[in-house]
């Protein structure tokens, strides 16, 4: 008999629902291995085992939940909103260093 190790213990939704999370925009597979605490090839390999048809759900097509699917959808928002405040940023940064070399230029030396 062959040993039992945690891995033989997922069953086929939690393989699908990890496929659909390394499936997801800007998503990489290793990252979501990491956050499963799974090894990235056992990803891979449900993967190709998936898409092989050996990986079978009543749900051919992976999806995520309703909770889950918010809470990417509020995560792609701040994502959004954070990169519009580092282009803030970096023009506050930038019309700060101009007004300091006007000055600089415009004092007697």
């Amino acid at each position: 008999m062959a040993r039992k190790t945690k891995y033989d213990y997922y069953d086929d939704s939690f393989k699908v629902t990890a496929i659909a999370l390394a499936a997801l925009p800007k998503t990489y597979a290793i990252d979501v291995a990491k956050i499963l605490d799974i090894h990235p090839v056992m990803l891979y390999r449900w993967k190709k085992e998936y898409r092989d048809g050996l990986i079978m759900t009543k749900i051919r097509k992976p999806t995520l939940d309703s909770s889950t699917a918010q809470e990417q959808k509020r995560l792609k928002a701040i994502e959004k909103e954070h990169e519009t405040l580092k282009m803030k940023h970096d023009l506050l940064k930038k019309s700060i260093q101009f007004c300091s070399d006007q000055k600089k230029k415009s004092s007697p030396s």
